[in-house]
């Protein structure tokens, strides 16, 4: 890549994570700071948490769709904007139900779609995949640093303090897209990248696709409902002050992050994606049962939890793979909308419904309806069908192809190694699934355009 596109990649993936560190920074402090407010509930802690994830869902898959229409900055930058302004909501609230409305603003500025789209815009084709998975990977990233950035500025200035962070935060981004990002020269619907209304309908009826829906679905709930309750262990009942919480949020999570990646790597280099995800599941039953069981006990509950962020990163690693893997070639991008939607419908899930089983059952009760959930989780995942491990390949075509796109399409599926083709007319492009073993590269270089 080229140093614009490089700068386009790093600024689009700090605007991503933004969005993500709004979530994030809060989950392991807000549910002390909740008991201090008059009408707090467990409920209320909850859905403050999980109501981000609500209006996420709802507004991601829409505004994306209007990035096409009117722009993709417009649509960034007024995200942006309602973010930062439920970041003001939040911040100045004392009451747990003004803190809600303030969460549920913040989701408003759901700008992952945008984001991916413009990326797309401004990326040369032979180097989107990479652009993309790096933006990706700011979603684990964020997570690690807000749950270990979120207590430390607790600790200065209270839950407030994160809200007013997360809108300055917003407000850089504002300044990247303005300053740091180049208008697009064309705005196109790509099928690797953006949400096309068209193919929605095609994404949803793939049941392969809904598996995974599912269990993105599932795993976000867990995961946002265990935070429910354990700050509060950390602080009642082992005695750990909030301001101290990142001691062990620290070498939690990079443990599981370096134990995870040999699982990661087999899962993709030996092909032995699907059953590794059902041992990640089963890892992830076992921690919340054992957490169930001794959340008493500062080691029983250390290893319990680093048992369930093995499961988890690796789970949030190949899910996204196996969405890629199972999708038709021209239905990818929407597909990875409609599972990032059910991934943020599963934060909302966890913080309501963990909320009311914390009221009425204890911390106890969140991790056995935790262990309850991914059991169903493991059995819709036990019917997934085997996945093909083929390489996406973004082609830049000769135009003069064009003239007859259905010849067009049957050459390049006629090339030893293509499994599948999708032909993009208004971007002069084809999208491949390949196998890299069997390709004959030199025949599908006879396609590109000369310019390419």
């Amino acid at each position: 890549m080229n140093s614009l596109e490089w700068r386009v990649t790093a600024s689009l993936a700090a605007i991503y994570a933004v969005r993500m560190l709004g979530l994030f920074m809060i989950l392991p402090v807000f549910a002390l700071y909740a008991e201090t407010l008059p009408d707090s509930t467990p409920w209320l802690a909850g859905l403050a948490i999980g109501i981000y994830g609500l209006t996420q869902a709802i507004f991601q898959i829409p505004l994306g769709i209007l990035s096409d229409k009117i722009g993709r900055k417009p649509v960034i930058i007024g995200g942006l904007l309602v973010f930062a302004l439920g970041s003001a909501v939040a911040a100045l609230a004392h009451s747990m139900w003004v803190i809600v409305l303030g969460r549920a603003i913040q989701g408003m500025g759901a700008v992952a779609a945008p984001t991916m789209a413009l990326a797309a815009d401004l990326i040369r084709e032979e180097h989107r995949v990479r652009t993309m998975g790096m933006i990706g990977l700011t979603i684990g990233v964020s997570f690690m640093l807000g749950m270990i950035i979120g207590p430390l500025v607790n600790q200065f200035g209270g839950v407030p303090s994160i809200f007013w962070l997360t809108l300055l935060l917003a407000l850089s981004g504002i300044a990247l897209v303005v300053f740091a990002i180049p208008n697009p020269a064309r705005t196109l619907q790509h099928r690797d990248a953006g949400i096309m209304k068209d193919y929605l309908g095609k994404a949803l009826a793939n049941v392969a696709l809904l598996r995974m829906n599912v269990g993105v679905f599932i795993l976000h709930l867990v995961m946002t409902a265990n935070f429910l309750v354990l700050p509060t262990i950390f602080e009642q009942e082992l005695g750990l002050p909030s301001s101290e919480h990142w001691k062990v949020y620290l070498p939690v999570f990079l443990g599981s992050f370096l134990l995870s990646i040999p699982l990661i790597i087999m899962a993709e280099k030996q092909h032995k994606i699907r059953p590794l995800l059902l041992m990640a599941t089963v890892l992830l039953i076992v921690a919340e049962l054992a957490m169930a069981a001794g959340h008493a006990n500062a080691t029983w509950l250390f290893v319990a939890f680093l048992l369930f962020f093995i499961g988890f990163n690796f789970l949030e690693a190949v899910q996204p793979s196996l969405v890629a893997k199972y999708s038709a070639v021209n239905t990818k991008g929407t597909a990875m909308g409609i599972f990032s939607s059910s991934q943020f419908l599963g934060i909302f899930a966890g913080g309501s419904l963990g909320g009311m089983v914390n009221h009425e059952w204890g911390v106890t009760g969140v991790f056995v309806l935790s262990a309850a959930i991914a059991g169903v989780w493991l059995l819709v995942a036990l019917k997934l069908p085997p996945p093909t491990f083929y390489t996406s390949r973004i082609v830049k075509l000769d135009p003069l192809l064009f003239s007859d796109k259905q010849r067009l399409h049957d050459a390049l599926l006629a090339v030893p190694g293509v499994k599948e083709v999708a032909v993009a007319a208004d971007e002069c492009i084809a999208y491949l699934k390949v196998d890299k073993a069997s390709l004959d590269q030199s025949a599908l270089d006879a396609f590109s355009s000369p310019s390419a």
